[in-house]
This record gives C-alpha cells, sequence and structure tokens, in this order.
C-alpha cells in the first residue's frame, strides 16, 4: 500500500501540535516555533526533521515516540526515522539598538524591589534553558551587590585573550560575567555614581566576548533607576520576566517595573511568583507566609503569562549558598521541575516573536550615471 503524503502530513502536524501545547505551546504558535520539512515517504517507510526553535533536549524522547506513533498509525508506514533539531535564532527587538555580538536573545529578569529572590530565580532560568540544549550566558547586572560569584560557586577572575574583550568564565555549562568577577575582594564596596555604573554594565555587556550564546540572562539590578533604565534602553532586550512576592508591598513595585519596560517598548514574557508559599518541613503544613495568589491575580489583571510559583524553602536557599543552584544541585526534583517549566515557556514565547533578519539584509549598490 502506497502512502497519502497528505494524510502523513496532517497526522504528524496534529501530533505535534498536541505535543507542544504539552510543554505549554498554545496551538497557535506552533507554525512559529516549529516545523516539520524532508519529508519522504516510500516503500513502507516514513522519514523526516522537526525543527524546533528552542530548546527541548529533555522532551525529546517523548517527542520522538508521538510522532513515530503518529507516522506509523498512517495506511503504509511501517518505518519511521526522524532527526529532532533545534534551531535558535535572533528575535527581533527595537529598532535602532545595536546587537551585541555573540548574542542571539537577551532576557531580562527584573523586580521592581529586592530581597524577593530575583536573583535565585535568573541563575536556574540560565541553567534551566541550559540543560535543555541550549547555548546560555548569566549577566549580573547589579553593579552595587553582584551576587553571581557566590551563586555559581566561582571567584576566578576573567582574563582577557586579546587585550580588547573579556573571556567569560564558565560555570555549570554556563557563560558568566559579573562585576564581583572583576573587582576580586568580596568585602569592597564600590561607590559610583550612576553614569559610572552605567558605563561599566555597558562595557560588561559588550565587551564580554560571548560566545555563540542562544539566551543572554540578565539579573537586573532591584528598582526602575539610571542602571535599569539604561540597560533597557540602550541594550537590545528581547524581553523581561518579572519576579515577585505575592504580597501588595513587592507586588507595587513589580507593576514599577512593568511600565518601566512597558515605556521603552520591551515585552514582558511573564511573571514569577518566588516565595509563595512555605511547607514546614517537619510537620507538612503550608503556611502563606506572604500572602496567597498576589502574583497570579496581578499577571491575569495585566494580561502577562503566569509562569509559575515557587516556594519559600531551605533547599533552595542553601543549594544557591553552596555555588550549586536548584536545577544544578537536584535537577529531577519538583523545585527544579517548576524552574524548567518556567524556562521552557519563556523560550517557546521568543520563538514565537518575529525573527531578526536585519543582519541578513544583501547591501544595496547606488549605481551613478
Amino acid at each position: 500500500m502506497s502512502i497519502e503524503p497528505s494524510v502523513l502530513t496532517a497526522a504528524l502536524n496534529a501530533a505535534l501540535t498536541r505535543e507542544l501545547q504539552t510543554l505549554g505551546a498554545s496551538a497557535d504558535s506552533v507554525p512559529k516555533i516549529a516545523v516539520i520539512r524532508d519529508l519522504n515517504a516510500a516503500g513502507g517507510a516514513a522519514s523526516f526533521t522537526v525543527e524546533l526553535g528552542f530548546p527541548a533536549a529533555r522532551a525529546a524522547s517523548d517527542l520522538q515516540a508521538a510522532l513515530a506513533a503518529a507516522a506509523r498509525a498512517v495506511p503504509g508506514v511501517a518505518e519511521v526515522s526522524m532527526r529532532i533539531e533545534n534551531r535558535i535564532t535572533a528575535h527581533a527587538v527595537r529598532p535602532g539598538v545595536l546587537r551585541v555580538p555573540g548574542v542571539k536573545n537577551i532576557v531580562a529578569v527584573a523586580s521592581g524591589k529586592g530581597g524577593v529572590g530575583k536573583s535565585t530565580v535568573a541563575a536556574n532560568l540560565a541553567l534551566a534553558l541550559a540543560q535543555d540544549g541550549a547555548r546560555v550566558g548569566l549577566l549580573d547586572a547589579d553593579i552595587y551587590g553582584p551576587s553571581l560569584p557566590v551563586m555559581m560557586g566561582t571567584a576566578d577572575q576573567p582574563e582577557s585573550l586579546d587585550g580588547q574583550s573579556i573571556e567569560p568564565l564558565v560555570r555549570h555549562g554556563i557563560q558568566l560575567m559579573s562585576i564581583g568577577f572583576l573587582i576580586g575582594d568580596a568585602d569592597h564596596a564600590l561607590i559610583w555614581r550612576g553614569p559610572m555604573a552605567t558605563q561599566a554594565l555597558e562595557q560588561m555587556l559588550r565587551q564580554t566576548h560571548w560566545q555563540d550564546v542562544d539566551y543572554l540572562i540578565v539579573d537586573m539590578p532591584p528598582g526602575t533607576g539610571d542602571v535599569q533604565l539604561s540597560l533597557a534602553q540602550r541594550a537590545p532586550v528581547t524581553g523581561a520576566v518579572i519576579v515577585t512576592t505575592p504580597q501588595d508591598l513587592a507586588l507595587a513595585d513589580a507593576r514599577k517595573g512593568v511600565t518601566m519596560f512597558d515605556k521603552v517598548d520591551v515585552p514582558i514574557l511573564g511573571l514569577i511568583e518566588n516565595m509563595a508559599v512555605h511547607v514546614c518541613s517537619r510537620c507538612g503544613h503550608a503556611e502563606h507566609i506572604f500572602g496567597q495568589d498576589g502574583g497570579r491575580r496581578y499577571a491575569a489583571e495585566k494580561g502577562i503569562d503566569y509562569l509559575g510559583a515557587l516556594p519559600l524553602a531551605l533547599s533552595i536557599r542553601e543549594q544557591t549558598d553552596s555555588g550549586t543552584p536548584t536545577v544544578a544541585a537536584d535537577p529531577e526534583g519538583p523545585h527544579a521541575q517548576i524552574y524548567r517549566a518556567a524556562a521552557r515557556q519563556v523560550a517557546i514565547k521568543i520563538a514565537a516573536k518575529a525573527k531578526d533578519h536585519s543582519g541578513k539584509l544583501e547591501s544595496i549598490k547606488v549605481a551613478t550615471a
């Protein structure tokens, strides 16, 4: 029996849509983030390639099994072979902003105030993307209170191989840069005014030798001052993730962060609610110390994607303080799964955005008479 290509294509597309929806994609976004190509069907055998616009290494086996089952259900198909490829590209940002060499997409992780666990979330999002197969960088943009050296467990100082750029440190498979690596002394306080801090951040962003980074996660300093606004305006930020805790005080400041990104035309990719609940490690009693569902309600009010809620957990604090954040320390644990689901939703949202073709335009030659 011969294989009908149109039937096979329809079956594969239906299965692909179902599987990607389980990963957090909407049905209408699937054509933007995934494509089936190189389809061949003859002699009872079907072969094809699935190209994904986001990293999904940890979901590849389930996706492969679902597509193989869908193909074998088509009359005439006895054998199936396929390849799953990730093709992560640069996506559109505000016009007129210069790209950062070696970086495809920049994700700002921000909060309106300090103390909500933003840096911990940023580190774990970066680790989750890397474990899913992406090339990831993590930039500590908090000039006055850098936390990356402690969180990622390294106090090494970066080197310059050419006297012009700085080589990022690498830890847990992620390229890293922080002012904390450059000053060396952990007790040293930087007493800089806004313009100096902004210039230092600009140099770390553009003079680090980022090496083919798919996603550069920027751990933004708390607040909405000069440094934050300058980065949002001058850097080609693909989108922002807002971190908040449930209580009204934190949400009031989170609103200011959302407003700042709105004013500079940076899309909000989603909101993460941190310290949403505390579960006693002895008796199991759950208590909402900082209130309940404040972040979820605010996300619904603003039409922002709610990326998940993380508990106030002793293990997250201990793992971060030890220099091995949760996703690296316990990748199969329940807390890592929450970070992983949030990171995948961020990657899917970016993949659905318009692609940046600014670097692919052919030069135009003007001939004079």
